[in-house]
């Protein structure tokens, strides 16, 4: 990578590498799928019963136990608290796996950094890309629960993969930051469990935004989760349009976590080889 090239043709390298090396990233992210699964009696079919399993677990904890409130209809309370519970955790567990994964995505495939000609900045990718695969089902089966609980689809689902696209590309963002650092720096793929672990709470995933007292609010929009769960609820289950304004400005800062992000590790990875 050249070091005097400009902001605007590093940005158009991000894509550029995604594009040129698809079918490699396609390749690996299938491989990873079923590898996930390779020996288990079940196979694939558990990437169903996982997400189905957690719909049941916290809408009871959560829904029964605690008694969350939420402002839906007392006759099918539970129904609905179901499946706007599970959207925020969609949310989050793709958010999570991918930055779970990050810090070691170099240090688990040592063979790939000795070989000079092989993409490295591909590898977020392939993790972001498997774990979409999963995160797709877990929709579904969001999609089918609502019809069943709620008896209702919105063409406002539509509008998903645009509220998507920015995410995943500061996913990216951060996956390629921590996936650099993580060769440098053993000590943060211990901190990013943590880290994770605290958004979920710290997100409104269990909670509305607006059971927070006002003055909490803007503190709880600057945790990256927070905007895109609140309109993937807004798409998914309440079926109204997204916060388009909101969503320019969100698209603008995932824009530049992402370039930063690729910018750290093709300035980083020369140094691969030798610390590895």
């Amino acid at each position: 990578m050249n070091p005097h090239s400009s902001p605007s043709i590093e940005f158009s390298r991000l894509f550029q590498s995604f594009w040129h090396h698809r079918q490699l990233i396609k390749d690996m992210a299938k491989r990873e799928v079923i590898g996930r699964y390779r020996g288990s009696v079940l196979g694939m079919a558990w990437s169903f019963f996982n997400p189905v399993f957690m719909l049941v677990v916290y809408t009871f904890v959560f829904g029964v136990v605690f008694k969350a409130r939420w402002g839906v209809d007392s006759d099918n309370g539970q129904g609905s608290f179901a499946v706007i519970l599970f959207a925020g955790m969609i949310v989050h567990g793709l958010f999570a796996e991918c930055i779970n994964r990050a810090p070691s995505l170099v240090l688990a495939n040592v063979s790939y950094v000795k070989k000079v000609v092989f993409p490295l900045e591909i590898l977020p990718w392939v993790s972001v890309i498997a774990a979409l695969f999963h995160t797709t089902i877990s929709i579904v089966v969001l999609l089918v629960a609502k019809l069943a609980l709620m008896h209702s689809l919105s063409w406002s689902i539509l509008l998903l993969p645009i509220i998507w696209l920015p995410f995943l590309v500061g996913i990216m963002g951060i996956s390629w930051f921590l996936s650099s650092t993580g060769v440098y720096l053993r000590d943060v793929s211990q901190m990013t469990g943590l880290i994770t672990t605290v958004l979920l709470f710290m997100s409104p995933v269990f909670y509305p935004l607006s059971a927070l007292p006002e003055m909490y609010r803007p503190w709880l929009l600057l945790n990256p989760l927070t905007f895109i769960i609140e309109q993937t609820r807004q798409v998914l289950v309440w079926g109204n349009a997204p916060d388009w304004g909101g969503l320019a400005i969100y698209s603008v800062l995932a824009g530049l976590v992402g370039w930063l992000g690729f910018v750290w590790f093709q300035k980083t990875r020369k140094g691969f080889a030798d610390v590895i």
